[in-house]
């Protein structure tokens, strides 16, 4: 088990549940077979970024990586197409990472992850109808910009 992953255990726990105390993660990874002791769990809530309050542990806002997903989706993207429950993006010749790492980044509900070469992007959900409703509202850009 490496920091990478027990970081990303965490982060899904917060996510997913009101998580108030450090106690409370490290019996959350403790269920997961995860050990780790408060001072690991204190780094990692620091390296995570994430802020205690009334609602639990939360992310603080991310810093501004780069250009928001409309602005690159309108540049950039062609066409969405689909498949079952992969939805295919095609855009211009060396973009398709640049707009796949903003869409990651904008955290769509249904958008599970994306895979990116060099003018496609496989964007995955986790089943066919999350799929089309992601491609309606990549669609939905397109028509608008």
């Amino acid at each position: 088990m490496t920091k990478t992953y027990r970081q990303g255990q965490i982060l899904k726990l917060i996510r997913n549940k009101r998580i108030t105390t450090q106690e409370e993660i490290a019996h959350e990874l403790a269920k997961q077979g995860i050990a780790a002791t408060q001072v690991t769990l204190s780094r990692d809530i620091r390296d995570l970024r994430l802020v205690k309050t009334r609602e639990g542990y939360q992310e603080m806002a991310a810093e501004e990586t780069g250009p928001e997903f409309a602005l690159l989706a309108a540049e950039f993207l062609l066409d969405v197409l689909i498949a079952q429950n992969l939805v295919i993006l095609k855009t211009s010749p060396g973009h398709a990472n640049s707009v796949a790492v903003s869409l990651d980044a904008e955290r769509w509900p249904g958008v599970v992850g994306t895979i990116a070469g060099d003018d496609t992007i496989l964007v995955i959900a986790p089943d066919s109808a999350t799929a089309e409703a992601v491609q309606e509202k990549l669609l939905g850009m397109l028509e608008r910009g």
